[in-house]
């Protein structure tokens, strides 16, 4: 008999239309009709999207966004000058000659943008996470459902050749029954961190307010802007921008673990953690472990920011726990060690292909051919509904149980983290 929760995330997905591979209604177009893009947001990620981007046959860029001066001349000049410099998203959306649109916002823009996209019938490459809160994930599916858009998800993984044979090993049951997987991220790094800067000005050419959108209204801080010549922007630690380690990494390993149970949800969350070890003015914890029940296994995911020792010397990954092997995969490829006694051998297999390209690749197809990406919004948001829960269950202090069926929580004290208000005008309505 199969498990009732099972029985749900097959209605479920039935219901919002999201088979793998589904079409999506549209005209379809020829491998020689030119793709027009705009991109928004010009950091780091922003700009490798649009490295990718440019490798895409028949896709021409027509303008970048930034609310940063530097990142977007940065942009311009990335494309010889040919790319027009927009500092409102709004106008991109409007242009009538742009086809579809990348996001590569911090995470509090994700689910406004992508909303707004699908509403102005562009096609959307969004980055992950998909959003910081659940509610938002709801509507970014039912925005693309509702205006028949390809959006497609940042979480590569998927385009990854052996993420997806080390999926496959797990959904055939070559490893015999899985009971645990663990996920993880660890690194020792100096307890000063970002440090302590005050608040102040904004720096010339940034539009302090137009970056802060939908978030709370607060004063420039260095660290909230985050940009860092050396590392990916520290948003990623301040709750009203994103989720910390839990959303910013967990949300690719618990992908992975997801789409090797054919997209399963938890049914139960709890979580603890705190800031253990740094000393500078992040909010999101630098140490945490927070552990999922789903039908039929546990999976955790630990993050550690005081001591870099791990499984097979490696600073993250997934182990898979079976009876009759454990698999190990990251990005660099996977490893299956048998258990004592088993009949399988034991094998390590490289990286296939660059992750990022072929998934820039599938978007455009599924531009062209209006099928469903394989990181389509909806299996975005399932992946990223389960980190919000650990980071729900962390800041609440209670088990949380989940309800896939009815996407809530069972605890009617938890469900006011499910959602926040936005600061005017950015008020999502699909």
């Amino acid at each position: 008999m199969k498990d009732s929760s099972d029985a749900a995330r097959r209605a479920f997905l039935r219901s919002a239309g999201a088979a793998f591979g589904g079409l999506i209604s549209h005209r379809v177009l020829g491998a020689n009709d030119r793709l027009v893009g705009g991109f928004i947001g010009m950091g780091r990620m922003g700009m490798a999207n649009l490295g990718f981007a440019q490798q895409m046959e028949n896709v021409v860029i027509k303008a970048v966004c930034d609310v940063y001066e530097p990142h977007l001349q940065q942009a311009v000049d990335a494309t010889g000058r040919k790319a027009k410099a927009v500092r409102d998203f709004r106008e991109i959306l409007a242009d009538k000659e742009i086809d579809f649109v990348c996001i590569s916002t911090p995470d509090h823009w994700h689910a406004y943008m992508t909303v707004e996209a699908c509403k102005a019938g562009k096609d959307v490459y969004v980055e992950k996470p998909l959003c910081v809160t659940v509610e938002e994930g709801a509507q970014m599916v039912a925005a693309a459902r509702k205006y028949q858009r390809v959006v497609q998800a940042g979480t590569m993984q998927r385009s990854g050749i052996h993420f997806q044979q080390a999926a496959a090993l797990v959904a055939r049951g070559d490893l015999g029954k899985v009971t645990m997987v663990h996920t993880w991220n660890y690194g020792n790094q100096p307890p000063a961190g970002i440090g302590n800067p005050p608040d102040s000005d904004p720096p010339p050419g940034l539009d302090w307010d137009m970056w802060l959108g939908p978030a709370p209204k607060r004063p420039f801080n260095k660290n909230r802007f985050g940009v860092d010549a050396k590392a990916f922007s520290h948003f990623r630690w301040f709750w009203d921008y994103a989720g910390g380690m839990m959303t910013d990494w967990g949300v690719h390993w618990l992908d992975i673990v997801q789409m090797a149970f054919g997209e399963a949800m938890p049914r139960a969350v709890t979580a603890l953690g705190g800031k253990l070890v740094m000393t500078d003015n992040r909010e999101t914890p630098d140490t945490i472990h927070v552990t999922y029940e789903y039908p039929g296994f546990l999976a955790t995911y630990e993050n550690r920011s005081g001591n870099a020792q791990s499984m097979f010397g490696k600073s993250g990954g997934i182990l898979f726990y079976g009876t009759r092997g454990t698999l190990f995969v990251d990005r660099s490829g996977y490893r299956l060690v048998p258990e004592k006694g088993s009949d399988l051998t034991e094998i390590e297999v490289g990286r296939f292909n660059n992750m990022n390209l072929a998934h820039w690749e599938n978007f455009i197809d599924s531009i062209r051919t209006r099928r469903r990406p394989v990181s389509d919004v909806e299996t975005c948001q399932r992946s990223t509904t389960t980190c919000i829960l650990g980071n729900i269950a962390l800041l609440s202090r209670m088990r949380i149980d989940w309800d896939a069926e009815q996407w809530t929580t069972r605890q009617a004290e938890a469900r006011s983290l499910l959602a926040r208000p936005a600061r005017e005008p950015w008020k999502i309505v699909v």
